[in-house]
């Protein structure tokens, strides 16, 4: 891509790339995503979030104080007409190791769930699962996914409204066997600056058609609530996010976390109140 005829687009790729670069190592820096000697497996699903979390992930891997390596994992999920050419097209023009995982998960989800109903659930379980798989083939010691801040926050609210619990999506994931570790680089990284970063770059975007379109999807009603938010309130979603790194269970009520039936005032407080009152 150039852009030499374009100095504004130019000057604000640079401003986009060293935000979403500092962004980027600072989470994986906060969570200790990556570690020496790490292989990791970017899962790249054709859409903005992974194409820009592959490409910052490489610019960081080259002035890392630490060796790690890449390898980007493509899952073909058999929708009809999927461009099977668009990503390998890409990745071997970009030099990136790179497969593409087959598997007819598609067929499944249009036998299973029945017509008009939202099929993210039971997709999102079986391209888990191949792609858990697919990582333990390969050796791959993380597993990399393009969710970023917003994500995280539409997934808080879902689980609240819908779920009735008071948790999202953490930026980094250890899986139920704790055979593997999923890592979020994005966890900080705002969706309006991959899609402006994406726009600029020109990457061949793939839409899903499996599931993006659905209109009647709970969390696309989020997203658009959050949306409206920030627009209303600039910096909402940004304090908002804030709020999932300072958590005080004593201020909640869950007794799984906070002991609150040995919650009791202490006996000096107890005389210093005495003292006061007399």
């Amino acid at each position: 891509m150039d852009l030499s005829n374009r100095p504004k687009e130019k000057l604000e790729l640079n401003k986009l790339q060293k935000r979403l670069r500092r962004l980027t190592g600072q989470a994986i820096s906060d969570f200790n995503m990556i570690e020496d000697g790490d292989k990791v497996m970017v899962c790249l699903s054709g859409g903005k979030d992974s194409y820009t979390m592959l490409e910052i992930l490489r610019n960081l891997q080259a002035s890392a104080p630490i060796n790690f390596s890449i390898v980007a994992v493509n899952l073909d999920q058999k929708q009809p007409g999927f461009p099977e050419h668009i990503l390998p097209a890409y990745l071997e023009e970009q030099g990136v190791e790179f497969h593409i995982l087959e598997r007819d998960t598609y067929s499944i989800v249009k036998e299973l769930v029945p017509e008009g109903k939202t099929t993210c659930g039971l997709c999102s379980r079986l391209r888990r699962g191949s792609l858990y798989g697919f990582a333990e083939e390969i050796g791959a010691t993380k597993i990399a996914l393009g969710h970023h801040r917003n994500d995280i926050l539409e997934t808080l609210f879902l689980n609240m409204f819908f779920g009735g619990k008071l948790k999202s999506m953490p930026p980094k994931l250890l899986s139920d066997d704790g055979k593997h570790v999923v890592i979020r680089p994005l966890a900080y990284c705002k969706e309006t600056d991959i899609e402006k970063f994406s726009i600029i770059k020109e990457y061949p975007i793939i839409p899903c058609n499996l599931c993006g379109s659905q209109e009647n999807l709970q969390r696309q009603v989020v997203k658009d609530m959050l949306d409206k938010w920030e627009k209303e309130y600039p910096g909402r979603t940004e304090t908002m996010f804030t709020a999932l790194q300072n958590v005080v269970p004593s201020h909640l009520a869950d007794t799984e976390l906070f002991d609150f039936k040995g919650l009791k005032q202490t006996e000096d407080a107890f005389d210093r109140l005495n003292i006061i009152t007399l």
